[in-house]
């Protein structure tokens, strides 16, 4: 089961669970044995006061990485996108992928030594489901009809409709799972590798390791100290004096520096995360298309990678597939700056010059205000004045992303097309709260279905390239750059193939590393 590669339609339907933990580990890592102990202190860059342990509200990378030191899903995203076995150990699919029954690994006990049990699973997917439940998850779970046990170890899950990418889906880090009936999310109960000691939401977060973990060679640090920090400077320093092991996102501009210490390593990891200046397209004046493309042709993208990327990154092309996803379509013309024809589309949406706010703050990825600026000064040969709008880091993703007109995202990765197409360009994704454009397209709707349920590549292939089409040519994406990951670590830690779906090893850097 992967999202790389052609598949026939058995191995679609089916997920191995045979593999031990020790077997998931990556071929470099093999060669080192995971060692258990030492104290793990991380930097993290994307946290709010808001953040809780509350599992249909995970809207940061610190709430993430914690959601994972504590809790396990049924399936796991691991390096390259491969789904792995979690406390699901098999999986399997009826003919029609409407039906799917998910085989509970044995022996797994939660923190306070309860047995994992198909009620937890059930429990797990109805706090999201639940009549008056805010989870931004629920409308991507409208696709379930059903969710029961069967048997001591078995749980089906029944679809209105045919999905064949569903299994991904449960590795989404809402659907961690967790205690039959249990609603005090505070304690942070769970299967995972670490258990909570300490929690203040926009400060910092301590665990110590489950003695009684399930998986071999996992959770291996005495203890996990997340700290948030905001400032990149302040997490390059933190690393240099030692008073962290790790940060991520750090800043292009300081990698030269940074690499000039021989007890620093930079991991530089090509990832699914995209950068945009999102439009609203249903909102004045980004309603109509020719003022989007006047946007989209306003912008530097080379200049952008460039000087803000330090060069760690690609031009992006205004749809959110990258050549990491199994159906990029790389044969879409790539746009370019182009201040004249930023002038056509102005003149032909009765426009002779444009001024627009731009709300942004660093929250989304380090450089976003010089990203802005640099636009500012691009979108002004065209006859557009972008003002900038520096917006407070507490609370950006929930005051000011998918509230203002134009604001600056970040996007990572997502398990596969299926699921970042639903989430940020479908109605679906609307009521989710994640579309951030509001592009509301009929057959942008019905592609995104229809290619769910298609088990034929070529025509999934087809499916999916006219979705990127329609969202380049009419959407309100204004993609200018795919990036790097970038972390920075002590070359004390040791760890196999990182993932590229998030930072730091796919969020899971507490649980699959260790001190060499």
């Amino acid at each position: 089961m992967t999202n790389h590669g052609h598949l026939d339609r058995r191995s679609l339907l089916l997920g191995a669970g045979a593999l031990g933990a020790a077997q998931l580990l990556p071929s470099n890592a093999m060669a080192q044995t995971p060692k258990r102990g030492g104290a793990f202190r991380v930097g993290i860059s994307d946290f709010a006061t808001s953040d809780s342990l509350d599992p249909t509200l995970v809207e940061t990378q610190f709430s993430q990485h914690l959601q994972w030191q504590l809790r396990n899903n049924l399936v796991e995203a691991g390096p390259g996108g491969k789904l792995v076995p979690e406390l699901a150990e098999s999986w399997e699919g009826s003919k029609d992928a409407k039906t799917w029954t998910f085989k509970l690994r044995k022996g797994v006990t939660f923190h306070d030594g309860k047995s994992l049990t198909p009620a937890d699973v059930v429990h797990s997917f109805n706090t999201h489901r639940r009549d008056g439940s805010k989870s931004m998850t629920k409308p991507i779970l409208a696709q379930i009809a059903a969710v029961k046990a069967d048997g001591p170890d078995a749980v089906v899950f029944e679809l209105i409709d045919g999905n064949v990418g569903f299994p991904a889906l449960t590795s989404s880090v809402g659907l961690v799972i967790i205690p039959d009936g249990d609603t005090d999310y505070r304690r942070g109960m769970g299967t995972g590798g670490y258990i909570l000691e300490q929690f203040e939401p926009g400060v910092r977060s301590r665990v110590k390791r489950n003695p009684n973990y399930w998986k071999a060679g996992r959770g291996n640090f005495d203890t996990v100290e997340m700290i948030c920090i905001k400032d990149a400077t302040a997490r390059a320093n933190a690393l240099l004096t030692g008073q962290l092991d790790a940060y991520n996102a750090v800043d292009p501009r300081t990698v030269a520096l940074l690499e000039r210490n021989s007890a620093v390593r930079i991991n530089r990891v090509k990832s699914k995360a995209h950068f945009a200046f999102p439009m609203m397209v249903d909102q004045a004046p980004f309603a109509s298309n020719d003022v989007r493309l006047a946007m989209k042709y306003a912008i530097d993208r080379e200049e952008i990678v460039k000087r803000v990327l330090g060069g760690f990154g690609s031009p992006g092309n205004d749809h959110p597939l990258s050549a990491a996803y199994e159906f990029y379509d790389g044969s879409i013309p790539q746009r370019a700056y182009d201040p004249d024809k930023a002038k056509f589309h102005l003149a032909k949406a009765g426009e002779a010059s444009l001024r627009v706010q731009l709300h942004v703050s660093e929250t989304p990825f380090s450089g976003a205000t010089d990203a802005a600026v640099l636009f500012k000064a691009h979108a002004a040969k065209a006859g557009i004045t972008v003002d900038v709008v520096k917006e407070p880091e507490d609370g950006y993703w929930s005051s000011v992303w998918n509230k203002r007109p134009l604001c600056t995202s970040r996007w990572s990765g997502r398990i596969n097309d299926d699921v970042l197409l639903t989430l940020g360009y479908s109605d679906t994704g609307t009521k989710a709260g994640w579309n951030e454009t509001r592009i509301n397209s009929p057959r942008l709707n019905a592609i995104v279905a229809e290619a769910r349920k298609e088990f034929d590549t070529g025509k999934r292939r087809a499916l999916y390239s006219e979705a990127q089409r329609i969202i380049h040519d009419d959407g309100g994406s204004n993609i200018f750059a795919f990036a790097d990951f970038l972390d920075a670590t002590s070359r004390k830690l040791a760890f196999g193939e990182l993932a590229g779906d998030w930072m730091l090893d796919g969020c899971r850097a507490s649980e699959r590393w260790w001190f060499a």
